[in-house]
């Protein structure tokens, strides 16, 4: 008893020496991203996934992560991403929608509203001002609506979906002390059976400002999802979302 009140006082001792700062016993970072969004591919109710050609949009994402001391607990994250556009095609072929059947050479028009939400939970393997590198799982939430609408008659199809796929999550950062240049690499990635999901980005950063309370920084680069999935929620697609992105991060 007395050995387990020792070292509990020891604990609390060690933590109260330390100085304060922005990384002493909780960082929180908070970054938003603006991402000029590229999409390919196409969606169906079954494995015959009609392809639709998309227009290019700018969509946002926005993340906040939680990091701590205590080395058991993970530290966590969470990313919003919106993948909104719209589309059209010719069918080359019948397409079965929301209970409606379009013949072929129909003109059907489309539109995504699509998002995700990421759940990483991580360890820092390393953390210094050269480099670092985390590990973890990431719970990545799917959800949206397809919508087609035959561009003729008007006749519209709508299936809403929603579900969650486990994936490996990691990421490597690397900087030039005394600069605040820097740059990383995060992304998480499944492949099992036939469904195969990838999300990963890489860009520049820069700390523009760096105290003991508060830091800014800006990032620069490229970001690709793609989601080649089967019967989520009775949803396949095969899709691929790339493009440059740019954001700002604050760290407090």
């Amino acid at each position: 008893m007395k050995k387990s009140i020792f070292v509990s006082a020891a604990i609390v001792a060690a933590f109260v020496s330390m100085p304060t700062s922005a990384d002493t016993v909780l960082g929180v970072y908070a970054g938003a991203q603006g991402w000029n969004m590229g999409v390919e591919g196409g969606f169906a109710r079954d494995e015959d996934i009609a392809q639709f050609g998309f227009e290019d949009k700018t969509n946002s994402s926005f993340y906040v992560a939680l990091e701590h001391l205590v080395p058991v607990i993970p530290n966590i994250k969470v990313v919003r991403t919106s993948y909104d556009t719209d589309g059209g095609t010719n069918l080359s072929s019948t397409f079965t929608f929301g209970g409606e059947v379009y013949p072929i050479d129909t003109t059907l028009d489309t539109n995504i509203d699509l998002s995700t939400t990421d759940y990483i939970l991580y360890y820092e393997i390393l953390d210094n001002d050269l480099a670092s590198f985390d590990i973890g799982v990431n719970a990545k939430q799917v959800s949206g609506e397809f919508v087609v609408v035959d561009s003729e008659t008007q006749r519209m199809a709508m299936e809403d979906f929603d579900g969650f796929i486990p994936m490996a999550y990691g990421r490597v950062a690397v900087g030039i002390p005394g600069t605040g240049i820097g740059a990383y690499v995060e992304g998480s990635f499944l492949s099992i059976d036939d469904n195969s999901v990838s999300d990963y980005q890489a860009a520049l950063t820069y700390n523009f400002i760096e105290s003991l309370a508060l830091d800014f920084t800006i990032q620069a680069g490229y970001r690709s999802t793609t989601l080649d999935i089967e019967d989520i929620d009775g949803i396949y697609a095969d899709l691929e979302f790339d493009g440059a992105f740019a954001g700002i991060e604050i760290h407090f």
